[in-house]
């Protein structure tokens, strides 16, 4: 079997002996301890595994390995620097967003990913850059206030009053 090489969080990792077939999300949960990406539904289609390569929001429960090798990861462990929280995370606990915190790493990559792309979307915008990522417990108005202030944050403006949180919309997660 094969060695790969990756570079998961800005560090240089070596995985070896590694079925080609094997999802990445094994690797990473498995061989490099990393306890952010989730295994939801195998399928690709819930988004509790997503990690960001290239700044795309890709499920890493379906990519196999032998398309990762030499694959530049970020995880929900690589976004915050120097024990800083990034934006969008801040912006997560801001809004109160988790209930039971499942989806909580794919909603945080893939509006990561969202914002590195379109840094001022619409609500529209929002609601289909975050389709594929699900939510059993229902919080996605606070999931829009959370990436609305996380926008905000990033483009340099501070949070508004103007700003409507989940909890101004009448949601609590």
């Amino acid at each position: 079997m094969p060695a790969y090489k990756l570079t998961v969080n800005g560090r240089a990792e070596r995985v070896d002996s590694t079925d080609p077939a094997q999802p990445l999300l094994y690797v990473l949960r498995n061989a490099l301890n990393l306890h952010g990406p989730k295994f939801g539904c195998g399928l690709g289609q819930c988004g509790a595994c997503t990690v960001i390569i290239k700044g795309e929001a890709v499920r890493s429960c379906t990519r196999p390995m032998s398309q990762s090798d030499g694959a530049e990861i970020t995880t929900l462990e690589g976004l915050a620097q120097n024990g800083r929280l990034h934006p969008v995370q801040q912006a997560w606990i801001d809004e109160q967003v988790p209930a039971c915190g499942f989806c909580q790493n794919g909603q945080i990559l893939t509006a990561k990913a969202l914002l590195d792309k379109n840094p001022n979307p619409t609500d529209a915008q929002i609601r289909q850059g975050m389709a594929g990522a699900l939510c059993r417990c229902m919080t996605y108005f606070g999931i829009q206030a959370a990436v609305k202030r996380a926008a905000l944050t990033m483009s340099g403006r501070p949070a508004t009053a103007d700003h409507e949180t989940a909890q101004d919309q009448g949601v609590r997660a």
